[in-house]
């Protein structure tokens, strides 16, 4: 989905598929695609009617080794350094009209239907995150001596790893029931955002905890809260920026359907 021009603006992607006899021919360019680098395979939403908008997308499944479709360098990320993430490039790309998935301009639809799904895996993601942080947390401060005692021993401590234990337990709670709830087909998109938005938040603030409760060897990259700390940066970004999702929350009360 993501280009240079557009990530959670959806209808401003500049991609298009062009109908060219019983053949479409693709041009345009992805950008921060996860997995880019390695996939064999990947789904990539272009225009076919681009005077309809978001309404004129339509998804196409393209094969690594097609001629036109040409790789980018890999991106040097801040964090999640264990995947790879790169540019996509679509040079008069030639595919046969069978590579279209699902119907012709219905694109936006078909990812619509899914981004819920991604947003509550990314909230899990977030939350999972930040509970590791409070155990590492945890077992640090009551490990590590200082003032003739234990850091833990300190109130100050102890009552920001209340803070923690209690946000962290609050999120878990929320994203179970939405995940309860996602099992039964009943998750709306409204909830899957406010999921998305409140945990991969809570992540940072956590993480940010968990630096600081651990001193200088916080930011020292040996230790796994400092990968944590960076890699939860990116968590309200991607998935649809955070203020997107309060948007979308803000029109389910607002103006409901």
């Amino acid at each position: 989905m993501t280009e240079p021009s557009a990530g959670s603006d959806f209808a401003n992607i500049k991609t298009v598929a062009v109908k060219d006899g019983d053949d479409y021919i693709i041009n345009g360019s992805k950008v921060f695609i996860t997995n880019g680098w390695l996939c064999d395979v990947c789904i990539v939403c272009a225009k076919t009617n681009p005077e309809k908008g978001a309404h004129g997308v339509s998804l196409f499944l393209i094969e690594d080794g097609m001629k036109g479709f040409v790789k980018g360098n890999k991106l040097n990320k801040m964090g999640m350094k264990a995947q790879d993430t790169c540019e996509l490039f679509f040079e008069d790309l030639r595919v046969p009209a069978s590579a279209m998935l699902g119907p012709v301009d219905k694109g936006f639809y078909c990812v619509m239907q899914e981004l819920p799904q991604e947003r509550l895996l990314i909230a899990d993601m977030g939350v999972a995150s930040a509970e590791a942080v409070f155990e590492q947390s945890r077992d640090y401060v009551t490990e590590r001596k200082a003032f003739k005692g234990k850091l833990s021993d300190l109130q100050t401590v102890s009552h920001k790893l209340a803070e923690m234990k209690t946000d962290v337990c609050v999120g878990r709670a929320f994203v179970d029931q939405c995940i309860a709830l996602h099992s039964e087909h009943k998750l709306k998109s409204d909830q899957a955002s406010m999921a998305k938005y409140w945990c991969t938040d809570l992540q940072s603030k956590i993480a940010d905890h968990g630096v600081q409760l651990h001193g200088g060897w916080g930011y020292m990259w040996e230790y796994d809260v400092c990968k944590h700390y960076v890699d939860a940066r990116v968590q309200s970004i991607y998935g649809g920026a955070n203020e997107i999702m309060k948007e979308l929350i803000g029109r389910s009360i607002t103006n409901p359907r």
